[in-house]
């Protein structure tokens, strides 16, 4: 099942939980505007390519449509389509003042030259600048580019992972456990997965193996994170990392851990896999990293999802702390930025847990009903009229 059909399947699920009326469902599923365009560019040697970009905006009932730019070959209409509907359930269930959007471009960024992304970036920005601003659609970082502006927030970098490391704490809380002395697996060690591996490291978390691109090492006393943060930062690979052994990235997923955090692309844990997951929860700080089959199987195996919408909220709360110092001309020091994010992710996860014990349900129907529920209410304050 792709990303759209996955995560229209939980919206449905999420609005006949909530009772909602069948156009006032339609009403919220179908995007606001989806956009289409051609970059052409000229590449160093002087020949011309063209990619094709999208910009989906899904819903600003809540206020400015907020979502990111990413660059990947995998790039289509559905997924960034899935990716915009997931920011709206998102950005309500962190409960900030904005609506659901994503971008992106079929392209392999590891394949162009820092002037060719450029070019490419001003290209697409060109084409789609009438319908984006400050107070319409807010674009961001997403898989495949960076943050490379001026101005900005302190503490934006390690904001998603920053983020995934209170979601875990909370969950942790709940069951009675904390991160320390906990075993780790973390799939993906970019941007999100270095910098949850390494708070993870810092509050005592023993991170036993993890993976990207390059491969993937283990080491089931515990990887020395800043030692491998330090090597790939010189190598720019995992390879040949002295402190654990190489193993293959298909097995990273079933290792014998406490807690898994896929990091990566979406549906890397599905029907094929999932049975052999020995995991005691899943932190899905990927987008969409668990197929609704392997969601099935899963819970009826015990582990603890929790999912993506919530889990991985923690970019876009710090994007809007961002947009509102911008705003204001006024900016926060690092630690109240960190410690306005904890609040955020902190008081959230209670309310998920409230839409649990209200509706009978997961954590994932927990916080998409959280999420719909607040844009429908939103939706129907704004005037709509079936």
């Amino acid at each position: 099942m792709n990303a759209l059909a996955a995560t229209n399947r939980n919206f449905r699920h999420a609005a006949r939980i909530l009772g909602l009326d069948s156009k006032l469902e339609r009403s919220l599923l179908i995007p606001f505007r989806e956009i289409k365009v051609e970059c052409t560019i000229p590449k160093d040697d002087g020949s011309l390519v063209t990619y094709v970009g999208f910009r989906v905006q899904h819903d600003n009932a809540r206020g400015p449509m907020k979502g990111g730019i990413r660059y990947h070959p995998e790039v289509d209409l559905d997924e960034v389509n899935a990716l915009a509907q997931l920011m709206t359930w998102k950005t309500a269930v962190a409960d900030i003042p904005y609506g659901g959007a994503k971008g992106g471009i079929g392209c392999s960024p590891r394949d162009l030259s820092k002037s060719e992304l450029e070019r490419l970036t001003r290209v697409f920005t060109q084409k789609i600048h009438d319908l984006i601003g400050i107070h319409a659609d807010v674009p961001a970082p997403d898989m495949g580019t960076n943050a490379q502006d001026l101005g900005g927030s302190l503490g934006r970098e390690a904001a998603t992972g920053r983020g995934v490391v209170f979601a875990t704490e909370a969950l942790l809380a709940e069951h009675g456990k904390s991160i320390k002395n906990m075993t780790f697996v973390i799939q993906g060690f970019g941007n999100v997965g270095s910098w949850a591996a390494k708070l993870i490291h810092e509050r005592g978390g023993k991170v036993i193996a993890v993976s990207d691109i390059t491969g993937a090492i283990r080491n089931p006393n515990g990887i020395n994170i800043p030692e491998l943060l330090q090597h790939k930062e010189s190598t720019g690979s995992l390879k040949e990392f002295q402190g654990g052994d190489s193993m293959n990235p298909d097995e990273l997923l079933i290792l014998e851990c406490d807690v898994l955090i896929p990091c990566a692309l979406g549906g890397v844990l599905n029907r094929d896999n999932a049975a052999d997951v020995k995991a005691k929860f899943i932190i899905e700080a990927a987008n969409h990293p668990t197929d609704p089959e392997a969601d099935e199987i899963l819970s009826k195996k015990g582990v603890v999802i929790l999912p993506d919408i919530y889990a991985n909220a923690g970019g876009v709360t710090v994007s809007y702390f961002e947009w509102v110092q911008n705003i204001q001309g006024f900016m926060w020091d690092e630690d109240k930025v960190n410690s306005e994010l904890q609040k955020y992710m902190t008081r959230a996860f209670r309310n998920i847990k409230n839409m649990c014990q209200v509706h009978d349900c997961n954590l994932r129907m927990g916080a998409f009903t959280l999420g719909v529920n607040r844009v429908a209410r939103a939706t129907i304050l704004r005037g709509w009229e079936a």
